[in-house]
Order: structure tokens, then C-alpha cells, then sequence
């Protein structure tokens, strides 16, 4: 079996395992959808009634034989408390979300890139680099996003402090999510490129006279690469598959938003689509990383390289 294969095959086993896994914690939870679409003050009559309509009077394994089946035929369903299908639920969110991904990761590859050459390049930077990179990391998206509303929102009046009507409104989104991103990212940049730059091949290249920004960016970044695209990988699979805080920080109906309300309202095929759909994008990223192994690097084999990981 090819390697594409193989990794379709457990792309496939993931989905089903991921979609498995909620079907049944989401059923464990306490309280139940029907009780909390009729209200409390709603008859036992029309309790039951509704159960029956929503197919969950049924035996739990029945409702899991007809989920499956479902998934089969590529249907993930209605959703319980809209009664609108899923994909179509999922499609009206994905919009959002996608365009504070793009921004954010455009933000984190303009910043992390230049800081991380000249943290390996220039000794005396490389600590402020650094602690710049630390506090980046330590500092948590709940408490950046509104810190930022209040200075840029509030005070200063430049952006808006909620919403996701025009491209202003991504601004301040996007620098909270791009900040911890990009603090991650210059350090593997860093460390890519010094380990990189203390390999024979290197000295050789300078006793050649070759220049100092000819072995940079003709002979190190490029073969430094794969570690920091695996990441950049990482990121934009965490970002296309929404961002639960930042999102809800910032009044933006994204993915991770959609999610949230879905749990709260118990809503089983939303919330069962949801994970379906964020498994799916973490795999078709993966993916994609490795698959541009090669061709970041042709001396790398794809298969072997992979299997050594």
C-alpha cells in the first residue's frame, strides 16, 4: 500500500474514532436537549413527543448504527435546536474563521521569519529575542484580548471593540492569536537555523568566500525548513479549526464560537459535525505538511522520512 494510501487509511480511522468518542461522551452529559429546547415548564406529553421526533426515544446503539451510517453518506445531519443541516450551519461559521486564521498567520510569518533570522545571526540581539519570544508565550489569549479592547478599543478609539462586519474588526483578533503563534514559531526558527548553521557544509560554503546572506537564505533557511513548516502546519490546523477564547473575546460567530453554543444547548449532531469537521482539518493538514517534505527538500524520501519520525 503507497503512503498516500496509508495515511488516507488512518485519516479515516481518526475521523471515525474522533466522531465516536463525542457521540457517546456528549449522551453521558447530565442534562438533556429536549429539556432545555421545551424549557422546564414543559408537559411530559410534549416531552415525549419531541424525543420521538428528534429520534432520541430510540435504544443508543440504534441512534450510533444511524450516525454511522450518516457519516457514510457524507450527512452529518440536523441540528436539534435549528433544525437546519449541520454542513449548512457549519458553511454560514466557517467564513469567520477563516479569515481570522489568514490574518493571524500572515501577522505570525511577518514577524516570527525576521526576529528568528536575527536572533541566530546576531548574538547580541539573540536575548531580547528571546525574552520578546518568552513573554509572547506566556501570555494567555483571555487576558491579551481584552487588554487590547481597552487600549486600542476603548481608549484610543481605533478599532472596534466586537464583531466581524469589515476586515478593522480582524485587527485586533488577529494580533491576539498572532502573538503566542509567533513566540512559538521564532524560537523553532531560531533554533532551525543555529543548528543549521553549525553544520560542516557551512564552514566549507564560507571558505569558499560565499557571503554571509548568500549561505542564509540560499543554503541554511532552506534546509531548515521542515521543522518550521511542520509548525507552521500545527498553527494553521489549530487556526482553521477555530479559536475558542479569541473568538468569543471578540464577539466573532467563527467555528470555535458555534462550538461552544453547540455543547451548551446539547445539540448532538452540531457538536458531533463540529469535531467531525475540526478532526478532518487536522488530518488533510498533516497531510499536506508532510507531503511538501519533498519538496522543500528533494533529499528527503518521503516514506523513510516519515517512518524515522
Amino acid at each position: 500500500m503507497s503512503y498516500l494510501a496509508k495515511r488516507l487509511a488512518s485519516g479515516v480511522l481518526i475521523l471515525w474514532a474522533a466522531a465516536s468518542l463525542v457521540f457517546f461522551l456528549m449522551r453521558l452529559l447530565p442534562s438533556d436537549p429536549v429539556e432545555i429546547i421545551l424549557g422546564e415548564n414543559a408537559r411530559p406529553s410534549q416531552v415525549e413527543s419531541l424525543r420521538r421526533e428528534l429520534g432520541l426515544d430510540r435504544p443508543l446503539w440504534a441512534q450510533y448504527i444511524s450516525f454511522l451510517r450518516g457519516l457514510v453518506r457524507a450527512d452529518l445531519g440536523r441540528s436539534l435546536i435549528s433544525g437546519q443541516r449541520v454542513s449548512e450551519t457549519i458553511r454560514s461559521h466557517l467564513p469567520y474563521t477563516l479569515k481570522l486564521a489568514f490574518f493571524a498567520l500572515l501577522l505570525t510569518v511577518v514577524f516570527s521569519f525576521p526576529l528568528g533570522i536575527i536572533a541566530s545571526l546576531k548574538p547580541g540581539l539573540d536575548l531580547p529575542v528571546f525574552l520578546l519570544s518568552t513573554w509572547g508565550l506566556a501570555i494567555p489569549n483571555f487576558w491579551l484580548g481584552p487588554i487590547l479592547i481597552l487600549l486600542f478599543s476603548v481608549r484610543l478609539k481605533l478599532f472596534p471593540v466586537s464583531g466581524a462586519d469589515s476586515l478593522v474588526h480582524f485587527v485586533l483578533p488577529a494580533v491576539t492569536l498572532a502573538t503566542g503563534l509567533s513566540a512559538y514559531l521564532v524560537k523553532i526558527i531560531r533554533k532551525s537555523l543555529h543548528q543549521e548553521s553549525e553544520k560542516p557544509y557551512v564552514l566549507a560554503l564560507w571558505a569558499r568566500g560565499l557571503s554571509r546572506k548568500r549561505i542564509l537564505f540560499r543554503h541554511i533557511l532552506p534546509n531548515a525548513l521542515v521543522p518550521i513548516i511542520t509548525v507552521m502546519g500545527l498553527e494553521a490546523g489549530a487556526l482553521l479549526t477555530g479559536t475558542i477564547i479569541t473568538e468569543r473575546v471578540f464577539s466573532i460567530p467563527g467555528i470555535g464560537t458555534l462550538l461552544i453554543r453547540a455543547i451548551g444547548e446539547r445539540d448532538y449532531p452540531l457538536v458531533q459535525g463540529l469535531v467531525i469537521f475540526i478532526s478532518g482539518v487536522y488530518v488533510l493538514v498533516n497531510l499536506a505538511v508532510d507531503l511538501s517534505y519533498p519538496l522543500i527538500d528533494p533529499k528527503i524520501r518521503l516514506g523513510r522520512h516519515l517512518e524515522a519520525k
